[in-house]
């Protein structure tokens, strides 16, 4: 079992930066594949990045050139910072876990971390 939480949304002006983080518990936390996800009202659940225990990083297409996902086994941290940010980036993150590659179903969620983006 893994118990994954959220930290770090908040308000941004677009063109700005903002950081969220992810704390992983109740398991070996470097042998997991961590992602992030962003769900915006009415639409549904998209991929943002991944991150492999090995440190292989995927993006989705709207993350790429801006965010950045980052690991700190140490700490049992991933984090996403994403720069130049835009008003269509407003949704809901979630962070999540599973084993083996970053394709495919997560089998951990968290609560998720409101990310707003607006002048």
């Amino acid at each position: 079992q893994v118990q994954l939480v959220e930290s770090g949304g908040g308000f941004v002006q677009p063109g700005g930066s903002l950081r969220v983080s992810c704390i992983a518990s109740g398991s070996i936390f470097s042998s997991y594949t961590m992602g992030w996800f962003r769900q915006a009202p009415g639409k549904e659940r998209e991929f943002v990045a991944a991150i492999t225990g090995s440190d292989g990083t995927w993006y989705g297409e709207t993350a790429k050139g801006r965010f950045t996902i980052a690991r700190d086994n140490a700490r049992n941290q991933v984090s996403l910072q994403m720069n130049s940010l835009k008003p269509e980036d407003t949704a809901v993150y979630y962070c999540a876990a599973k084993l083996g590659p970053p394709t495919g179903a997560y089998d951990y969620w968290g609560q998720g971390t409101q990310v707003t983006v607006s002048s």
